[in-house]
């Protein structure tokens, strides 16, 4: 008897497992604590299964990977304007984010899955002017050990 209420309780336990994984949500706004057109977070570390919740915080946003700059194979994904949609990230690596209208002017984010490392190549990923600025600025608090300030 006890040998099933064993077996029952582990069954049970993995069960459960999926239920572990974390929503983080993320903001789209027009004006945060880091300037105009921002995510907040614009940084986020997730354990391969959490997902990210993009919240509409203002009118006119969307969030969408950024080509080249997603795990290989990656097929990427892009909500509609002023739609909150919730990603599931299952592959490790890093992932950078933009909306889409806003792209232009720095509106974007990264997400890292899972162990690993921030490469010259993922760094030096074809983006405009003030994207590369705010990208630049995550890499460094990523360096430092410090990203999520």
């Amino acid at each position: 008897m006890r040998a099933r209420i064993a077996v029952a309780l582990v069954a049970l336990g993995l069960a459960a497992a999926p239920a572990l994984a974390e929503t983080v949500e993320v903001r789209m706004l027009n004006r945060g604590e880091n300037g105009s057109m921002v995510f907040e977070p614009d940084y986020v570390e997730l354990k391969p299964g959490d997902s990210v919740k993009f919240l509409v915080g203002h009118k006119s946003h969307n969030a969408a990977s950024i080509d080249g700059m997603v795990p290989d194979g990656y097929a990427g994904f892009k909500g509609l304007i002023n739609e909150e949609i919730e990603v599931t990230f299952d592959t490790p690596g890093f992932y950078g984010i933009k909306c889409s209208p806003h792209f232009a002017m720095g509106m974007v984010m990264l997400i890292k899955v899972g162990e690993a490392e921030l490469t010259e190549a993922f760094r030096r990923s074809d983006v405009p002017g003030r994207a590369r600025g705010r990208f630049d600025a995550i890499f460094a608090r990523v360096d430092q050990g410090k990203a999520s300030q």
